[in-house]
């Protein structure tokens, strides 16, 4: 993000009340070191102070400047007529030059800032009579002032900025209140003015507070009036205005240490905060009795700070919003929640990045497929950005439309690097894609350039799965390979991004040993662990203060299939084996005491396996499965999925799909790399459950 202009920090004109006549200019004096250019005013700077230049310095009427000194003196705010005094007025320069305490060798003017070890003068002393050299130190530090503003790309830099400048050495404590909702485009900003308090500096330390959100909640003043019509005005006002004597308790509240009562007077400046459209803010800056109060001078210095701010605090506005919606996309193509599936138990964690700034294209997912497999799946688009998470959700999708067709692992990740490679060669990801069977206790696994997954055995020792990494998604022309391993009851498979093990501090290798190490310990207080706690421990192995990538956490606990709980037959495709596939069911049903439900699985199974002897070339198989519910599965070679129709009065057939739709609680038809399978569902009555895993 190209960083956001900075106001000059002298050359902006400023206008004349209304009404005055226009004075004439003194004679040119020596530029003083850092100056700005001549005869030119700051933006937002207040009437009646002095502005250094190259030349003379111009002096316009304050608002709200009394005869006392308000404002700028009388000595200071007339011109200058006669020559002789131009020279009288010099002298008195040097003399208050000399007079001036010794400065500390190691202290920079600037980062004192203007006023912070100067003698106490009064409200009215002007620029002129403190010299060139004062005026060049207040050049100086808003110089500083606007470097340091300027590094912040978010709003909290941008604020960070202006406190780390201001205090201690302007202010003692500084606050930010901004326009709550914060305008936004060229829309109109919302009415009445609300402002919010953001955060607040206060101290020699660089300590920044938020917000508080105490019983009382934050500090929310609703302004209206003449102090609403003061801020639109831009410019910045001593506390002893009358027109914001109503809000000053409510706006300097959190501050500790600094009576508002009675009222801070000129030991506060109110700035408002406006950007390039609208009023966005103000900036409260306040010092203690312990220091010199401000000065008109001061009302320059800080009229600028707040220039410099609310030009920050516009610039993040676009950079805030492109980060969340960056964010709300990422956290929206996620999964809302995991699949309830036979046989595993599944759990998962999503970290964002420390900074918003890194929002990347980390996703995880888990798809239940045919037989009570499920597919396990976790993958990294490459980069941090808007485009990263956008990637990540189509390249998501695709693997959600592979998976469901029943591909192997290395089928899955050659079509989705195709993909891949369709959106654009610069895109490209790691994936990890594994599909475990509760039945056989087999996982089958590919990788794509990814971290290896880590399985917690049973016995709670960790092993790094030993999968040969194929090239990055994206990358084109290069084969993957399926590994098939065993997945022992009772094991956990953990499957993450290489957030979650590599850092700036340590690379992959070590991370992946720390979170094996991790499991152990975990397992070893009692097992097996809980999932969302062994996923909550995972977390610590994270290096906190060197995190900066989003982390994608899956794991799975594998619980198996009882084989008294699968009855599984191959069948030859002929005229009878629909009632050879009766027989089969009958018995299986018996042996499990669910005689009640015998008539109506016997009709649907028959129907199916008629259906599939229609069109299969090869053995048909029939698997049946109880869990909660009783789910019959027919497979077979003819890719051609049945669909459901309305039969006519005279049609010998076509009601056979209609009649499992009717008495089934669920049933579908899933297209294979071989074939299809149909299947469908029935609930068991709650007496004839199983209790468990192994129940019989």
């Amino acid at each position: 993000m190209e960083p956001h202009p900075r106001a000059d920090t002298n050359t902006a004109p400023s206008a004349q009340q209304p009404g005055e006549a226009a004075r004439r200019t003194p004679p040119s004096r020596p530029s003083s070191p850092g100056s700005g250019r001549s005869g030119e005013v700051p933006v937002g700077a207040p009437e009646g102070l002095v502005v250094p230049g190259r030349g003379a310095a111009r002096v316009v009427p304050a608002v709200g400047a009394s005869a006392e000194g308000g404002g700028a003196s009388a000595e200071g705010g007339r011109d200058e007529t006669e020559g002789g005094r131009d020279e009288a007025e010099g002298g008195r320069d040097e003399a208050e030059r000399g007079a001036e305490p010794e400065r500390g060798p190691g202290a920079s003017e600037a980062e004192r800032g203007p006023g912070a070890s100067e003698p106490e003068r009064g409200p009215g002393a002007s620029g002129a009579e403190r010299g060139p050299e004062a005026q060049s130190e207040r050049l100086r530090f808003l110089d500083l002032a606007a470097r340091r503003i300027a590094r912040g790309v978010d709003l909290d830099e941008v604020l960070r900025g202006l406190y780390e400048t201001a205090v201690p050495a302007f202010a003692d404590a500084v606050l930010v209140h901004l326009r709550e909702p914060l305008p936004t485009g060229e829309g109109r900003p919302a009415e009445p003015l609300v402002l919010r308090l953001h955060s607040f500096a206060q101290g020699p330390g660089d300590a920044v507070t938020a917000a508080p959100a105490g019983a009382a909640g934050p500090v929310r003043p609703t302004v209206t009036g003449p102090f609403a019509e003061l801020l639109l005005a831009r410019r910045p006002v001593f506390g002893d205005v009358p027109e914001i004597e109503s809000v000053v308790t409510e706006l300097l509240e959190p501050v500790v240490g600094v009576p508002t009562t009675p009222a801070p007077g000129r030991r506060l400046i109110i700035a408002p905060l406006y950007g390039r459209r609208h009023l966005l803010g103000t900036v409260a800056l306040l010092r203690a009795a312990g220091r010199p109060a401000f000065t008109a001078d001061d009302l320059l210095v800080a009229a600028q700070l707040a220039t410099h701010t609310a030009l920050g605090v516009d610039a993040s506005m676009p950079y805030g919003h492109e980060a969340s919606v960056a964010d709300a996309l990422q956290l929206r193509m996620l999964p809302s929640s995991l699949p309830e599936t036979t046989g595993v138990r599944l759990a998962s964690r999503y970290l964002p990045a420390a900074e918003t700034s890194q929002v990347g294209g980390d996703w995880y997912d888990a798809i239940p497929l045919p037989g009570n497999r499920v597919a396990l799946v976790v993958g990294d688009v490459i980069g941090h950005s808007m485009t990263s998470a956008a990637m990540m959700g189509q390249l998501r999708t695709t693997v959600q439309t592979l998976a469901r067709l029943d591909l192997p692992p290395e089928e899955v990740l050659y079509h989705l690097d195709e993909q891949a490679q369709r959106l654009g060669s610069e895109h490209m990801a790691t994936c990890l894609y594994a599909i475990y069977d509760p039945i056989s206790q087999r996982l089958l696994v590919a990788d794509a350039g990814h971290p290896p997954p880590v399985l917690l055995h049973p016995d709670g020792s960790g092993e790094v799965l030993q999968v040969p990494p194929g090239a990055p998604i994206g990358v084109g022309g290069v084969p993957f390979e399926t590994w098939e391993l065993p997945a022992p009851t009772g094991g956990t498979l953990l499957l993450y991004t290489d957030g979650l093990v590599e850092s700036r501090h340590r690379d992959v290798w070590t991370g992946v040993e720390l979170l094996r190490g991790r499991l152990e310990e975990v397992a070893a207080r009692g097992a097996p662990p809980p999932l969302d706690m062994l996923c909550d421990a995972v977390l610590t192995v994270l290096d906190p203060d060197a995190r900066d990538d989003d982390v994608a956490l899956l794991a799975a606990r594998f619980e198996g299939f009882a084989p008294l709980n699968v009855a599984y037959w191959f069948l030859s495709p002929q005229p009878q084996t629909a009632g050879r596939a009766r027989q089969l069911t009958r018995r299986a049903l018996h042996r499990w005491g669910l005689g009640s439900m015998l008539d109506a699985t016997e009709l649907m199974v028959s129907e199916v396996v008629t259906n599939a002897v229609r069109y299969a070339s090869r053995p048909i198989a029939l698997r049946l499965l109880r869990t909660d519910v009783l789910r019959c599965e027919v497979g077979d070679d003819s890719p051609q999925v049945p669909r459901m129709r309305r039969a006519q009065a005279g049609d010998e057939g076509g009601r056979g799909l209609f009649l499992v739709d009717q008495l089934a609680r669920r049933w579908g038809a899933t297209l294979l790399s071989t074939g299809k399978v149909v299947w469908f569902e029935q609930q068991i009555p709650e007496e004839y459950r199983q209790q468990g895993p192994d129940a019989a």
